[in-house]
């Protein structure tokens, strides 16, 4: 199993990032909702914490407090795209340092939280808006994965 110690500092907060970054990217894809999505970000960690043990990297992941840089990125487009460059670049550490299952849980991880935070907030009378489905899609794409 991989945990923190595997990596340097760089790249554990780069592994780290990825999450919040990636819910924060559907945060700002459609407006409204904004106080709900991010609770459900939070949401996300504490329900990955209770499956403690399938995973120490995802373990050590879901123990750090998700934390966003907010002063790194300056609009909305800057977000995507290098929110979505450093997720493909967790990706590429993870593919060099962890196990495949622990690499496939970080994507499911990362993917579960940006579907938590689309489906907290109804955007004109759907669940997830054509916005926050286009930037899951993305997200996933990003994460080396295939598309709905």
């Amino acid at each position: 199993m991989t945990g923190k110690a595997a990596f340097t500092d760089q790249e554990w907060e780069l592994v780290l990032e990825g999450p919040p970054t990636a819910g924060l990217i559907v945060v700002t894809a459609q407006r409204g909702g904004t106080i709900r999505e991010m609770f459900a970000i939070a949401k996300a960690y504490a329900d990955a914490r209770q499956q403690h043990g399938a995973s120490e990297l995802l373990d050590e992941i879901v123990a750090a407090k998700p934390e966003i840089d907010h002063k790194r990125y300056h609009s909305v487009e800057e977000l995507k795209e290098q929110g979505l460059q450093r997720l493909r670049d967790a990706v590429t550490v993870l593919d060099a340092k962890a196990t495949q299952d622990e690499v496939e849980g970080y994507k499911r991880f990362v993917l579960t939280l940006a579907d938590k935070v689309a489906n907290a907030h109804r955007e004109g009378g759907a669940t997830v808006s054509e916005a926050e489905r286009a930037a899951i899609d993305e997200i996933s794409r990003a994460l080396g994965q295939t598309t709905s």
